[in-house]
């Protein structure tokens, strides 16, 4: 008898397809400087070479350190989270009842319920190495932030190829951060397939809306640019 019904496993593909298309659709837009994402980044190029003209750079270190400290709340999340998810492997069978009464809710059986559980820990395990890989970065950017040349040799190549550096590694921390981030949200809506398939397609698509809105439709990203 196979683990899932044919209507879990195209639920799964469609959560997976959701988040794999929303994810390339997204890096295709912020090469394109579009969403709200890119604009951010092209304010890093901007931080980085107001930096240079700045004799003291104390400000830079504390945004850094924000930053910093932002990504490692998010890490240590992603632990409890992972946490969390192993903790229902112990279910009972009464919590698979109370699963199975609700609206749309569907029997599953208690290797499916680990089944379901494991992708979730899964999930929250890749969100921890991206928040993880994000604080690392910003670690480097925070001792690139230290090494700048001095205000007065701010115009010259070596300088402005050093801003364009840490804007580029700052570039990519974000990035990880962004992804570990996305992979919460993209959690969210696999909690629906706890109760039915249908309701994780749903969520799969509600969650890329929501996302999209926010990178391309938001009150932010109006502000940003000024429209």
């Amino acid at each position: 008898m196979p683990l899932f019904s044919p209507i879990d496993l195209v639920a799964l593909a469609w959560f997976i397809g959701a988040w794999a298309i929303y994810s390339a659709i997204l890096s295709l837009t912020e090469k394109r400087r579009q969403g709200l994402n890119s604009e951010m980044n092209r304010y890093r190029d901007v931080w980085m070479f107001q930096m240079l003209g700045r004799e003291m750079r104390m400000v830079d270190a504390q945004i850094v350190a924000a930053l910093q400290n932002g990504t490692a709340f998010f890490a240590s999340t992603s632990l409890i989270a992972i946490g969390g998810a192993l903790t229902l492997l112990r279910s009972s069978d009464a919590i698979l009842e109370v699963v199975a009464a609700l609206p749309f809710g569907v029997k599953m059986t208690p290797l499916q319920w680990e089944a379901k559980t494991i992708g979730l820990a899964i999930i929250f395990v890749y969100a921890f190495f991206k928040f993880g890989w994000a604080y690392r970065l910003y670690n480097y950017v925070a001792i690139l932030v230290g090494a700048t040349p001095p205000a007065k040799d701010k115009d010259t190549p070596e300088a402005k190829a050093h801003a364009e550096r840490v804007g580029r590694l700052c570039e990519v921390a974000g990035l990880h951060f962004n992804r570990g981030q996305r992979a919460f949200f993209f959690a969210l809506g696999y909690l629906g397939w706890f109760i039915s398939p249908w309701l994780l397609m749903v969520t799969s698509v509600a969650v890329a809306v929501v996302l999209w809105r926010r990178q391309f439709a938001s009150d932010s990203r109006r502000a940003l640019f000024n429209e």
